[in-house]
């Protein structure tokens, strides 16, 4: 089984309006379909880019605010998700959840259902800076096209997550990240390509570029788009099906085959998942 996945890198800039943001939204995603794309990831935070609209009195909105357009978020994404018959992965937004912010991604599924993912480790800056709460648990999505998790930048830093999530079935990772500079950026793009060796199993990720200069914490963003797959024969020598240009305005495209996941967990060049020393460490089985 084949599906084909894309991966847009988000580039942030001041907008006037929602509308804008959905104009933005809906671009990438026809762009995207133009090469019949199946599943299509947006990034981390993009939708802070809500929070350069000036407010009713002409005042700076601050990440306390974002919550307050998650309705207009969640309807855009499933009528868009329904009107172009894809899977998307629209990043994640800010919502409040018992008095505290939390990082949630959302899935949105061509026949109007969605899953939801909150992010499950938090920096010290969305802690101390943005009051937010983390996610309590891990979810595996089921679609047509096989079981797929979605973790969230830093998440994918944690081994143990990713190695529940494939103990639970999933064969692709969607991570949308957002990094504001080099160290943060190789960190998340590092850990990724560790995560895929790891376990066999694809890692989709992407994150945002551009600036928006009046909203704190997201004046600056260092991103780029990867489709990453384990190191072996089947593979790119280097793990990579697809990657974006540094900093620029794209998305990226690739088809992931689940047959040659398989295939490596049986009979690789190595069978790290198969190879577990799960008489000295937890079995996530």
């Amino acid at each position: 089984m084949k599906l084909r996945v894309s991966a847009v890198q988000y580039h942030l800039h001041t907008i006037e309006s929602f509308e804008d943001f959905a104009l933005q939204c809906e671009h990438y995603l026809k762009a995207a379909l133009e090469f019949d794309t199946e599943f299509i990831l947006y990034p981390e935070f993009f939708t802070t880019q809500l929070l350069s609209i000036k407010g009713e009195n002409g005042e700076s909105l601050t990440i306390n605010d974002l919550p307050s357009f998650t309705e207009q978020y969640r309807n855009l994404f499933t009528t868009l998700a329904k009107k172009y018959n894809v899977h998307i992965i629209a990043g994640t937004h800010v919502v409040e959840v018992e008095g505290k912010l939390r990082n949630r991604a959302h899935l949105f599924y061509p026949d109007g259902k969605i899953g939801t993912q909150d992010k499950i480790h938090i920096t010290p800056t969305e802690v101390n800076e943005w009051n937010m709460s983390r996610g309590e648990g891990l979810n595996i999505f089921e679609t047509e096209k096989g079981k797929i998790a979605i973790l969230t930048c830093y998440d994918i830093e944690f081994p143990e997550i990713v190695r529940m999530a494939k103990a639970r079935g999933a064969d692709v990772i969607f991570c949308p990240s957002c990094t504001d500079d080099r160290h943060g950026f190789h960190r998340v793009r590092y850990t990724s390509h560790a995560r895929a060796i790891e376990n066999q199993v694809y890692v989709v990720l992407t994150g945002t570029v551009g600036a928006l200069p009046t909203v704190d914490f997201m004046r600056a963003n260092f991103g780029q788009a990867a489709i990453i797959t384990p190191n072996d024969v089947p593979f790119p020598p280097k793990g990579l099906l697809a990657e974006g240009e540094i900093n620029n305005d794209m998305l990226v495209t690739a088809d992931l085959d689940l047959e040659l996941l398989y295939e490596v967990r049986e009979k690789g060049s190595v069978t790290t998942w198969r190879d577990r020393r799960v008489d000295l460490y937890t079995d996530w089985e």
